[in-house]
């Protein structure tokens, strides 16, 4: 995840494996957070702590978000269909843009109400030292849980489990906080038990903040960064046959990402040599790159600076317009068309079964005076095809 972790780009589990190992580690983090909601949110009642019950709310949001998560990764391992053909995987950014819309929500909500007691000085309470023994075992588990979540999202190559798994170190260090605010209050600062609500209503606000906003950025389709898409860009031009690159454009697809791309080829080799460079690249890109699809457009020029082929003639018309000027000459004849630069060159192949060279020759001299009165050609070549 962007500014985290480093996923391993060389790895990536297959989706069965990745969704057995998120099932196994949400349910742990389903029970933990259960447990610890129940403790903290009862301890902090009977312990008089409000740093307690706010860090027990924020295990109850955990709760919360991993159903949440069991849902995302259930939907979003699904094939593609012919309503998502691109696959189900937003279903896990769409989960993570609301996990961090209620994360924010929850943490402006505690700071506010932190802040409220805050201004009563009557609502300060000494707390019973069972409140810190709680909290230790929370800040305990939650560290715990951060540390297991981490190697298994890093396994598996899960962003959801990544979010998770750092949502679960935020809250060992609210917890942390949580502890240091019981303990200044068991020393007679009561008040900075109100202060911990406050900390940890804003480290909640924060998290949920960041998350939210890494999620947004990928729904309005953020390429990935400089440093991924250069050395993209580079694969993709040490590939043989490719000359040049323009217009590479990137996407974020969850953990993955989709690439488009125009590459610069001969623009006088077949259509199929074309298509086996333009395969060679992208499969070049999805094994050295953690890319879900690239597509490769194959240009013979650079389209950006070229001129506008749409206005051309078509191939039929090009045809007609040639038998005018030329006869029945291209009759069963292999003509190649190359739409270069705003015009058009010919390639016209005579069987030398039926030509002479002479008849060739006097064939390219009528060619090359059509040239010089229609600029639409740029130039006529006939050949004799031996082969035929």
């Amino acid at each position: 995840m962007k500014n985290h972790t480093q996923l391993d780009k060389n790895f990536e589990a297959p989706h069965p494996e990745r969704y057995a190992a998120a099932q196994k580690c949400t349910w742990i983090s389903i029970i933990i957070n259960l447990l610890l909601t129940l403790f903290q949110v009862a301890g902090g009642f009977l312990a008089h702590s409000q740093a307690l019950m706010a860090d027990g709310l924020h295990s109850l949001s955990d709760l919360l978000s991993d159903v949440l998560v069991l849902y995302a990764n259930r939907h979003g391992n699904r094939d593609a269909d012919d309503n998502h053909p691109y696959g189900h995987a937003r279903i896990e950014t769409a989960a993570t843009l609301i996990l961090g819309v209620f994360l924010a929500g929850l943490g402006i909500a505690l700071l506010i109400a932190a802040a409220s007691r805050l201004q009563h000085s009557a609502s300060l309470q000494t707390i019973s030292p069972m409140g810190l023994g709680i909290a230790l075992l929370a800040l305990a588990a939650k560290e715990g849980m951060f540390r297991y979540m981490m190697a298994v999202a890093l396994k598996v190559r899960s962003q959801m489990l990544v979010a998770n798994a750092w949502h679960a170190r935020s809250d060992a260090a609210s917890s942390l906080v949580v502890v240091a605010g019981i303990a200044g209050n068991l020393l007679g600062f009561a008040f900075l038990d109100l202060v911990a609500a406050a900390v940890v209503g804003v480290m909640i606000a924060y998290m949920g903040g960041k998350l939210a906003m890494e999620a947004l950025s990928e729904l309005i389709d953020t390429g990935l960064d400089a440093e991924e898409v250069e050395a993209i860009r580079k694969t993709l031009l040490d590939t043989p046959g490719v000359l040049g690159l323009h217009e590479l454009r990137t996407r974020k697809m969850a953990d993955n990402a989709l690439v488009d791309a125009h590459v610069l080829v001969d623009p006088r080799i077949s259509v199929s040599e074309g298509h086996h460079i333009a395969e060679s690249a992208r499969h070049a890109v999805l094994k050295n790159h953690h890319v879900l699809d690239v597509m490769v457009h194959i240009d013979p020029e650079d389209d950006i600076q070229a001129g506008d082929h749409a206005r051309l003639p078509s191939r039929p018309r090009l045809l007609e317009m040639l038998a005018e000027k030329l006869g029945d000459v291209l009759l069963d004849n292999r003509v190649v068309f190359h739409y270069l630069e705003g015009r058009v060159d010919v390639e016209l192949y005579l069987p030398s079964n039926r030509f002479t060279q002479e008849g060739a020759s006097a064939l390219q001299a009528r060619c090359d005076d059509l040239v010089k009165d229609d600029p639409l050609f740029h130039a006529i070549h006939v050949h004799l095809n031996h082969a035929q």
